[in-house]
């Protein structure tokens, strides 16, 4: 095949174009934030775990400790209205009988205290272990919401950014012959498609010719389409390649 140098030049336009559409729509794809963002999704699902799990403790103390609070209230009822009784009593056996459930109330008075001291400590407890596992959630929710936000914005750029070099390529495209861009197309299913040959080099694959490669792409035509025997790309040849 033979194209003009100025036409295989427009090559390199195309393959850069190529190049960054693919770098476009890795970004669009493959936004950076999205592994944190998955990472996330599983830090979260266990912290709240963890926070139904801490959640039903400090429930379960704050019932006991109504319940704790309900029988001391009883509790102190009932002695107020015996020690009235006991005020009252002009029956010696009937005042003996007070007296002693009166012991048996300061008694249980005071276990139910200690038992309702201690059931309000690991309430305390149990809500300071709450609010930290809230906050542990609401920064890994915050981070979440935040890359999410970012990862949706670059998102949409690079599909605005793909949008536009896709434009451009089609108009680039538009100014070459259409055998030589299906070549072109072709070669870049494997490979870069098109690249400088710079000093011996083909840039697209970043393999050094030997010189009997090298000496047949001296010898061909300038509007010869030549090939990179190693990755197969379009070689665009300048003064920079080396075959002078």
């Amino acid at each position: 095949m033979n194209a003009t140098p100025e036409n295989q030049r427009t090559l390199l336009d195309i393959a850069d174009l190529d190049r960054r559409i693919a770098q476009a729509e890795r970004a669009r794809t493959q936004p950076s934030q999205a592994a944190r963002i998955t990472e996330l999704v599983a830090v979260r699902q266990e912290q709240l775990r963890e926070l139904t799990v801490l959640t039903g403790a400090r429930d379960d103390a704050r019932a006991e400790l109504a319940r704790l609070e309900s029988d001391v209230s009883l509790a102190e009822q009932r002695r107020d209205r015996d020690t009235a009784r006991l005020a009252a009593a002009t029956n010696a056996k009937e005042a003996q009988a007070l007296e002693h459930e009166l012991a048996s109330l300061a008694k249980r008075l005071s276990d139910l205290e200690d038992a309702e001291l201690d059931v309000m400590g690991r309430v305390e407890e149990a809500d300071a272990a709450v609010a930290a596992q809230q906050a542990l959630l609401d920064t890994t929710t915050t981070e979440g919401t935040a890359l999410t936000a970012q990862a949706k914005a670059d998102v949409a750029a690079a599909t605005e950014l793909g949008a536009q070099l896709t434009r451009d390529r089609e108009a680039v495209a538009g100014s070459i012959p259409a055998p030589l861009l299906a070549e072109y197309d072709r070669r870049a299913q494997n490979s870069a498609g098109a690249a400088l040959l710079t000093r011996g080099t083909c840039e697209g694959c970043r393999m050094m010719l030997p010189g009997t490669d090298l000496n047949e792409i001296r010898r061909a035509p300038e509007d010869a389409v030549v090939s990179c025997p190693e990755c197969g790309c379009i070689l665009v040849r300048t003064e920079e390649s080396g075959l002078s």
